[in-house]
C-alpha cells in the first residue's frame, strides 16, 4: 500500500485526536500511555493495515473488558462526528468489532455495531471473517443489509462478499461456489444507489474471473429489465468484454466481427524511453451501419523477458454506413505503483468487436 496513505491516515496527530475523543467520553483513559502504547520504535515501520490494528489492539487493552461496555464507549465517540462524516482512517471501529466481536453470544451486540459503523469507515474487511466463521449466518444477515434504509449499509451486503476484495482477506469458498453471493446481489440488482450499484458491479466482476459462463448467464437474464440492472451488468462485464467473450459482446450489440476496418494504423515513433508517451492514430471505417467497441491491446514486456497483455478501452461509438472516424490516442509509459516498465520489444494491437484488427511493434529504451 502506498506509503503516502499510512501516513495520510495513521500519523501521530490523528492518534492524538482520537485519544483526545476518547478521553472526552471515557475520563479514564490515560492520554500519554494510549498514544505511547501506539507509537512506540517499532511504528514507522508498520504498513497501514498494521497501524490500524496496532490501534485496534490498543483500544482493546485501554477500554473496558466488557465487549458491551466497550462498544458503548466507541458509539459515544463516533456518534460525535458530524452526520455524513465518512473517513477510511477510522477503520478501527469496525476492526474492533472484528478483533473482539466474534464469540458468538456476541452476534447480535456485533452485526448491530457494524451496521452503525460502516457508513462512517466501511466494515467491508471486519465482515470477512465472521463470512468464513459462520457463512450461513452472515450471508442471512447480509440479505437482511440489502433491504436497509442506508446506501452504506446495502453496499456493506456486497462489498462484504465480494470473493476477491483488494485488500481483503479472500473468501475462497466463495471462489469455488459463488452462487450465495449472486443471493444478495439479485436483492440490489435494481438499487437506486449509484454507490451500491458499483459494489453488485465489481462483485459481479470478480466472480467473472472464476466463473465465466455464470457471469454470462446472470448477465443475459438481467440485462434489459431496468437502466439501474443494466448498468451494472456493463460495468460487471468489463472483464469478460476485454477476453473478448462472444456471448457478451454479443448481448452489447458488439457481435459483428467484420462490420468495419482500420486503415493508417500508425505509431508517431518506432521507438520510445520508459517515462514518455506513445502515440498512435487510426481510422475507422463503417462497412455498414452498426455498434463497435474499439480497444487497443499492450504487449507489454515483464521482467523475465516474457509479454503480457493489457487492455485498454478506446470508445463505442455508433457509425452510419460508409462513414469515416479518425482517432489518436496517447499512452503512457510511466512507472506507476501498479505497473513497472521494462526495455525490449513491445506491441500494440487493435480490437474490434473483440476481434484484432492489426499489430505494430515497437522497442522500449
Amino acid at each position: 500500500m502506498p506509503e503516502a496513505m499510512k501516513e495520510r491516515y495513521y500519523n501521530k496527530g490523528s492518534i492524538g485526536v482520537l485519544a483526545s475523543r476518547l478521553k472526552a467520553v471515557y475520563p479514564l483513559l490515560s492520554l500519554d500511555d494510549f498514544v505511547g502504547e501506539i507509537i512506540d520504535e517499532t511504528w514507522d515501520a508498520l504498513e497501514l493495515k498494521a497501524r490500524m490494528r496496532r490501534i485496534t489492539v490498543t483500544l482493546g487493552k485501554y477500554l473496558p473488558p466488557d465487549y458491551r461496555q466497550a462498544l458503548g464507549i466507541l458509539d459515544k465517540v463516533i456518534a460525535r462526528y458530524p452526520a455524513g462524516y465518512v473517513d477510511s482512517g477510522l477503520l478501527y471501529f469496525p476492526d474492533f468489532v472484528e478483533v473482539f466481536g466474534q464469540d458468538a453470544r456476541h452476534w447480535d451486540l456485533s452485526m448491530a455495531a457494524l451496521e452503525r459503523y460502516t457508513p462512517y469507515s466501511t466494515a467491508e474487511f471486519a465482515v470477512r471473517p465472521f463470512i468464513i466463521r459462520q457463512e450461513e449466518r452472515m450471508m442471512n444477515q447480509m440479505a437482511e443489509w440489502t433491504g436497509h434504509h442506508g446506501e452504506h449499509v446495502r453496499r456493506l451486503a456486497s462489498e462484504g462478499c465480494r470473493p476477491a476484495l483488494p485488500w481483503g482477506q479472500a473468501l475462497s469458498s466463495f471462489k469455488k461456489d459463488p452462487l450465495p453471493v449472486l443471493r444478495i446481489l439479485e436483492l440490489l440488482k435494481g438499487d437506486p444507489s449509484l454507490y451500491v450499484r458499483k459494489s453488485v458491479a465489481n462483485n459481479l466482476n470478480d466472480i467473472s474471473k472464476t466463473h465465466p459462463g455464470l457471469v454470462a448467464q446472470v448477465a443475459k437474464d438481467w440485462y434489459g429489465k431496468n437502466e439501474y440492472t443494466n448498468w451494472i451488468v456493463k460495468h460487471g462485464c468489463r472483464t469478460l468484454l476485454k477476453k473478448g467473450d462472444r456471448d457478451v459482446l454479443s448481448l452489447f450489440g458488439f457481435a459483428d466481427t467484420d462490420c468495419a476496418h482500420i486503415e493508417a494504423f500508425t505509431l508517431d515513433a518506432a521507438s520510445i524511453c520508459i517515462g514518455h508517451e506513445m502515440t498512435f492514430s487510426f481510422l475507422i471505417e463503417a462497412k455498414k451501419e452498426t455498434k463497435v467497441r474499439l480497444e487497443y491491446g499492450i504487449d507489454y514486456v515483464k521482467a523475465n523477458g516474457t509479454r503480457n497483455r493489457k487492455i485498454f478501452k478506446i470508445s463505442e461509438p455508433s457509425l452510419k454506413e460508409n462513414t469515416q472516424k479518425p482517432y489518436t490516442k496517447t499512452h503512457s509509459f510511466a512507472d506507476t505503483s501498479t505497473r513497472k516498465h521494462y526495455p525490449g520489444t513491445h506491441s500494440i494491437t487493435l480490437i474490434v468487436n473483440g476481434a484484432e484488427r492489426g499489430t505494430l511493434d515497437f522497442e522500449v529504451h
